[in-house]
């Protein structure tokens, strides 16, 4: 998979990759991070995208809904912020011991 980041030696990869196979931790912690990465979306679309005095488009609000948590999803599947990746290791101990 390739990253936006550059690797360097000995550097830590926060990607969860996609070609091994996903447990129950894996895909939550993925869907965790995607749901903190479209609560941030969202808070900055709905500070920076309104102009004062300007009329909102019926059915706005649902396209852009959509198009955060698209993006959202999309940025964690490509790592995000690196969240998925440091919850996934307690998430993997805890299913171990079941």
């Amino acid at each position: 998979m390739n990253s936006i980041l550059p690797s360097l030696p000995g550097q830590v990869s926060l990607e969860i990759p996609p070609s091994k196979p996903q447990g129950r931790g894996a895909k939550a912690a993925r869907e965790f991070e995607a749901n903190l990465i479209g609560a941030l979306l969202e808070s900055l679309e709905k500070t920076f995208a309104a102009l004062p005095g300007e009329n909102s488009i019926a059915g706005a609000d649902d396209y852009n809904y959509l198009g955060i948590h698209a993006l959202a999803d999309g940025l964690a599947a490509r790592g995000g912020f690196g969240i998925a990746a440091l919850i996934l290791p307690h998430l993997a101990s805890h299913e171990s011991n079941k």
